[in-house]
């Protein structure tokens, strides 16, 4: 849910502005505020919330007033985020009883003063909250953050450029977040537009995005998934947003090949001896397999050679139990 775009309006609480969904100019605020009512979505975020997705509220964005002076500022804004559209409570809470499962930072502009005081004290009041963006490195690296939704759009770093290392930086975000990072386990999310009229550029079609997330996916251990800018264009756009989520698969992440190994089992193949037509031939000498196995440690198999006996049929030999016959072998059984 995006955005709240302004920290501190003049009644000191903020504004919220969800474009054509709610805002001060066509949803009434509440009395002596200019924070819209926009709790006939409530309904909305619960349902979505029933079906397991995560609704969060967007603060920031590419236009509005924010940002703090002080960390006592950014503290006291965090108090107030709690309250209103997570598990606090309020008489101006702009989604009603609806209880959003975190927040995001998009802060597109000013300082980073405050941002990891507001993120600490958010955290004193919840388990867990979700951020992203360029102007929060060094908040981002003095806070344990649990996902990060990077934009990969409207900058040089974006997805046109992937499969070039210089411009394509998501090893770099791996890196940060599995070595650099207060949470180890942070994910990383790919930021994409969901159309070419959702962003100044990094737009790519949805089968050049599927390949990007099945190879990141595949790469990466910090990957978590994708977010996409924004629903209604995904909805637009040939329903871009189940073109990625098919590519997501099972979610799995794998940042090396693996296989499977036990030290109980092993399965290996050899081509068994032949045995000829004629008397008293011996079969093939003992022979030596590299196996394909899933055992730490490879296994040998070896045959022992056997002589056929003689016994009757003319030329056709004697069965014999403990010889492996190669297909189109001649034997007699009485």
């Amino acid at each position: 849910m995006a955005f709240v775009n302004v920290f501190f309006d003049d009644d000191n609480l903020p504004s919220l502005d969800l474009s054509n969904i709610c805002g001060v100019t066509n949803n009434a605020p509440f009395a002596g505020t200019d924070l819209p009512d926009c709790s006939f979505l409530a309904s909305d975020i619960a349902t979505c919330q029933a079906a397991g997705k995560i609704v969060t509220i967007s603060l920031g964005g590419g236009a509005g007033t924010y940002g703090f002076t002080s960390d006592t500022q950014a503290q006291t804004f965090a108090d107030t985020i709690w309250n209103i559209f997570l598990g606090g409570s309020s008489t101006t809470r702009p989604f009603g009883a609806a209880v959003l499962d975190g927040v995001d930072l998009d802060i597109e502009g000013g300082s980073s003063t405050g941002y990891a005081a507001f993120v600490t004290q958010l955290r004193t009041h919840m388990d867990a909250a979700d951020k992203t963006d360029a102007y929060l490195g060094s908040v981002i690296s003095a806070v344990g953050f649990d996902a990060l939704y990077v934009q990969f759009y409207n900058n040089y770093c974006g997805l046109t450029n992937y499969g070039d290392a210089n411009d394509w930086d998501f090893a770099d975000w791996d890196t940060w977040a599995t070595s650099t990072s207060p949470n180890r386990d942070v994910k990383i999310y790919i930021g994409a537009p969901a159309s070419s009229t959702a962003a100044g550029s990094g737009y790519v079609d949805a089968e050049t995005l599927a390949g990007i997330i099945t190879g990141t996916q595949s790469q990466y251990k910090s990957f978590g998934g994708v977010m996409l800018w924004d629903a209604s264009q995904a909805y637009q756009n040939n329903r871009y947003d189940q073109a990625a989520k098919s590519a997501l698969g099972d979610g799995s992440v794998a940042a090396t090949a693996t296989t499977t190994k036990s030290a109980a089992v092993s399965t290996a193949t050899s081509a068994p001896p032949t045995t000829s037509a004629g008397p008293s031939t011996s079969a093939a000498a003992p022979t030596t397999s590299a196996p394909t196995s899933t055992s730490s440690k490879a296994t040998s198999s070896a045959i022992a050679s056997t002589t056929v006996g003689t016994n009757a049929c003319g030329a056709v030999s004697a069965w014999m139990a403990n010889v492996a016959y190669a297909e189109g072998s001649q034997v007699t059984y009485k």
